[in-house]
């Protein structure tokens, strides 16, 4: 049996290979520090925030007498009894305004992607534009525009528009502030531009290339747009009917500014219970139990679509 003998140079690594190892090892680490000021953020300001409510939510007591947390998880099933017909029409009005947002957003995007030229730059500019002004006032505009005097509303009745949704009760005769329709109206109007940039986004990474071989087999403008353009776009629809439908679901200006006491949303009520009512644990289940909700549509959804549509 032969006998291996260590020396110094066995023993030990080159010195010269320990600032290499260090260096290295601080290369890994760069991700994490890079990571670390938006993993505080969203723990002081998302995870902290979501503790408190949920301890919010099993509290008893009164605001006089002060809450305790006593994990009255009864309030859960007490709040969604009480309110669930305020759930179903967030939620309806909500994927109402997010499939109205498709229909609108989609021609212009695909009008800015592929037509705009060198127009391209401003009518994107006119997309975000009104982000400049307050989400309170584009709102109260739409009183002024929906107003039983204004030419919008004519011009509806001189097409007998209104006699077709009065019908499917969206509208009240000849009226359509403080009704189902203006609160969609408001809604689709403030959401457009979240369902217009992600689909400008995916078209405009097409490649032009892919049109002209469809064009060269003789395929025609439909079936190229069904084959080609649309299957390659859905990532920016499965993204904008996302950022759409989950903060308009829990919007409560439209409907406070645009609706009437039968188009309350649950966002109201939330606001109502927070602030007026002060009854903070039905509140806070509330809202809890729409995230829930939210959360497990918006799951079955990406699934359906498919996982990679978001990549």
């Amino acid at each position: 049996m032969s006998t291996t003998t260590l020396t110094k140079e066995d023993a030990a690594p080159p010195v010269a290979e320990l600032p290499v190892r260090k260096a290295s090892t601080r290369k890994r680490l760069v991700p994490y520090w890079l990571l670390l000021p938006g993993i505080v953020w969203l723990l002081v300001f998302f995870a902290l925030p979501m503790v408190y409510q949920a301890s919010t939510s099993v509290q008893t007591g009164s605001l006089e007498k002060g809450f305790e947390v006593t994990w009255h998880f009864q309030t859960y099933w007490d709040a969604f009894q009480e309110y669930w017909p305020q759930f179903v029409r967030s939620l309806l009005y909500a994927g109402t305004a997010t499939l109205l947002c498709l229909l609108l957003g989609y021609p212009l995007a695909y009008l800015i992607a592929f037509k705009a030229g060198r127009w391209r730059n401003l009518l994107l500019v006119l997309v975000i534009a009104p982000f400049f002004t307050s989400f309170l006032i584009r709102t109260l505009a739409w009183k002024t525009i929906l107003a039983d005097d204004s030419i919008v509303v004519d011009a509806l009745n001189a097409l007998h528009v209104l006699d077709v949704t009065s019908w499917l009760g969206w509208t009240e005769g000849d009226r359509v502030l403080a009704t189902p329709m203006a609160v969609v109206c408001g809604l689709t109007y403030n959401f457009l531009p979240f369902m217009i940039l992600p689909l400008y986004t995916s078209l405009e990474r097409i490649d032009g290339r892919l049109h002209e071989a469809a064009q060269d087999l003789y395929a025609s403008p439909a079936t190229t747009f069904r084959k080609v353009t649309f299957p390659l776009s859905t990532p920016g629809v499965v993204s904008g009917t996302l950022l759409t439908f989950i903060p308009a679901s829990g919007d409560y200006v439209n409907a406070e500014l645009l609706g009437s006491t039968d188009t309350k949303m649950v966002g109201n009520v939330i606001q109502s219970q927070f602030l007026r009512v002060l009854d903070y644990p039905t509140a806070a289940a509330l809202s809890f139990i729409l995230m829930a909700i939210v959360l497990v549509m918006v799951t079955v959804y990406i699934r359906r679509a498919g996982t990679e549509d978001l990549v």
